[in-house]
């Protein structure tokens, strides 16, 4: 198996944790976080020393952290540090991923998720449990669609945004980028970029900046 660092440790990590050790495929040497000082976390080293080196030296790494513009924020860091360096993907072992679909490096595929034909899934996104992705939808960067989530047909949905949790989209509908969908929504018309909206159906309730949180 390749080395690997995990970037993060906190709650989604353990997620993310959990679904590397059941694919196999990779061997977690420890996490990198700069707020947990704890030494250890989930079972695995919390690294302080030489963090440069040791990204130089691994085969990759993946970011476990939920919120999609600090993830963004963190890809920039690591690319200031290595350019070059490896972003993985992991793929729950327990999730359903249909024939020509394409998911982007750094991304997350949870337990349960259902990825339907022809769909595109875009770099360091998060696909969560039990969400159910249909065919030929287009998922941004950095998105992260929350658990129970159905989408339709031909769905879009730009980067930065996030999905709340059990929302249903219809077929053909757009969401803009760096969006936030409340949770329960049900989305029967398009959605801009920069808003918070909710609710049955789903309304823009207000503007938002793109680094303001929502967890």
């Amino acid at each position: 198996m390749q080395d690997i660092v995990v970037f993060g440790a906190g709650g989604h990590s353990k997620v993310i944790i959990d679904i590397i050790e059941r694919e196999g495929k990779y061997s977690i040497i420890g996490l990198i976080d700069n707020y947990n000082r704890a030494e250890s976390h989930f079972g695995y080293h919390i690294l302080t020393d030489e963090i440069e080196v040791i990204m130089n030296n691994v085969y990759g790494g993946i970011i476990a952290i939920g919120d999609n513009w600090s993830r963004h924020v963190i890809t920039d860091e690591i690319k200031s540090i290595n350019p070059n360096f490896r972003f993985v993907s992991c793929i729950s072992p327990n999730s359903c991923i249909a024939r020509e679909v394409e998911i982007g490096e750094g991304s997350a595929i949870m337990a349960g998720a259902v990825i339907n034909s022809s769909t595109r899934i875009g770099k360091h996104c998060i696909i969560n449990s039990n969400s159910s992705i249909d065919h030929d939808n287009i998922i941004g960067d950095f998105v992260s669609i929350a658990p129970n989530v159905t989408t339709g047909g031909n769905v879009i949905v730009g980067d930065h945004t996030a999905v709340g949790l059990g929302t249903n989209v219809i077929h053909r509908i757009n969401i803009g980028c760096n969006t936030v969908i409340g949770a329960g929504s049900t989305v029967i018309r398009d959605i801009g970029s920069y808003v918070v909206a909710y609710g049955i159906p789903c309304k823009v309730v207000r503007k938002r900046n793109k680094e303001d949180k929502y967890l």
